[in-house]
């Protein structure tokens, strides 16, 4: 992940549902429209939390951010994966 990245989304999944780096990447990199990104997964350290917390990471500069967030979206049920998404941009 590069300096100038900062976090826009975060999400879990679904129980029992699972996603690898490389296609977590993959599919952050066509939603966002950028290869400059940045992917992370950490296990959760509250102990009510069952599953572990994905983030993604792009350029502050990251340009129609709502487009961006429902192709996520879209990508993410396509993909038949039970998302519950969080936005951090503003």
């Amino acid at each position: 992940m590069s300096s100038h990245q900062v976090a826009m989304f975060t999400f879990t999944l679904g129980k029992d549902e699972s996603i690898g780096p490389h296609a977590l990447r993959s599919l952050w990199v066509q939603a966002s429209g950028t290869r400059n990104i940045g992917v992370s997964r950490k296990e959760p350290f509250d102990g009510q939390r069952n599953r572990p917390i994905y983030t993604l990471y792009a350029p502050h500069e990251l340009g129609d951010l709502h487009a961006v967030e429902l192709r996520l979206r879209h990508m993410l049920e396509a993909a038949h994966l039970h998302a519950s998404l969080t936005s951090l941009h503003v």
